[in-house]
């Protein structure tokens, strides 16, 4: 059993994985041999279709498209948007990102490929997913588009037990992403069925606030965003919201899932993917969290050196 990260990305991050995913193919010594890469999600910029964060990926869709397959791949596009109406399903630009990733899945016959049981169909070839909230886009694009897997968001903030057991229950989903906090409800969580298992898709590093109330707010306040409307920024609740981003911060989240959680815990239950937030960080943060989740000690300065390091380097 391996565990399948999902990165974030896809467009805010493209030419960091022009030089990681050459790495990993190249140099798969460097990482730890229990985990692969199941999938990168994202989504452009000025993509009304997209939640959960809007403004970033400004990379050429059909380049990112060209990467993913090289590598063999699986690109989600992020569609989380909550509030979209019949009228949005015709947007030209949303319609042609399904256009390009629908017919762009990748054949391999690599390792990482062959071992994958994120995105693969009996004959090895690697199928791009969609991340969405909205039932209407959900129906929309699997008659569209038929051979997309879906991903229900993490934006629709299933906090409680019973509701993510019915959506896991939705034949639609392939994968679900619950809410943060109940990364750690192991007894109901160990109660699931394996094909239930299956389909769970932890967030591990969420730096949210563990009790906040607002969450639902937040990511409405995007999806109105990412539609044009004219609206507020929303203002987060969280005490150390001042504070940005640290990873630091999010190990301490008792919500938080590190590799020996990973490893000992969740992998030996029948749990297999794991998704890593981080689409609005810099690619700086990314570099952190893959060197934590997928990089073996002994080889984290080595890939520091091939991305980014040398001897002319100032921090300031």
């Amino acid at each position: 059993m391996k565990a399948y990260y999902h990165l974030p990305g896809l467009f805010e991050f493209y030419e960091f994985y022009k030089v990681f995913l050459p790495l990993f193919r190249d140099h798969r010594e460097y990482f730890y041999d229990w985990c692969e890469i199941g999938s990168i999600y994202g989504a452009p910029e000025d993509c009304i279709w997209g939640g959960g964060r809007v403004g970033f990926g400004d990379a050429d869709p059909k380049d990112v498209a060209a990467l993913m397959k090289e590598h063999g791949i699986s690109s989600r596009l992020t569609f989380s948007n909550s509030l979209l109406e019949d009228k949005h399903l015709s947007d030209k630009k949303c319609n042609e990102l399904c256009e390009l990733f629908y017919i762009c899945p990748a054949k391999s016959n690599s390792d990482t490929v062959r071992n994958s049981i994120t995105s693969r169909d009996s004959d090895d070839a690697i199928k791009n997913g969609i991340i969405v909230h909205s039932d209407i886009l959900l129906e929309y694009i699997s008659k569209k588009y038929p051979d997309f897997y879906f991903v229900s968001s993490t934006t629709k903030v299933l906090t409680g037990f019973d509701d993510l057991v019915k959506e896991l229950d939705r034949d639609e989903f392939k994968y679900v992403v619950p809410d943060f906090r109940l990364n750690k409800s192991f007894d109901r969580l160990n109660s699931l069925s394996d094909k239930q298992k299956a389909k769970v898709e932890f967030l591990c590093n969420e730096c949210c606030w563990y009790d906040c109330y607002d969450r639902k707010n937040c990511y409405k306040n995007v999806s109105m965003k990412a539609l044009g409307m004219d609206c507020e920024d929303h203002v987060c609740v969280s005490p150390i919201s001042d504070r940005g981003y640290r990873f630091s911060d999010a190990m301490k989240n008792p919500a938080f899932i590190g590799i020996d959680y990973i490893q000992k815990i969740y992998m030996p239950a029948g749990f297999s993917n794991f998704k890593i937030e981080g689409r609005s960080l810099g690619s700086a943060i990314l570099l952190e969290f893959i060197l934590y989740y997928m990089t073996k000690p002994e080889y984290q300065l080595k890939v520091r050196e091939e991305i980014y390091l040398d001897s002319s380097l100032d921090l300031f």
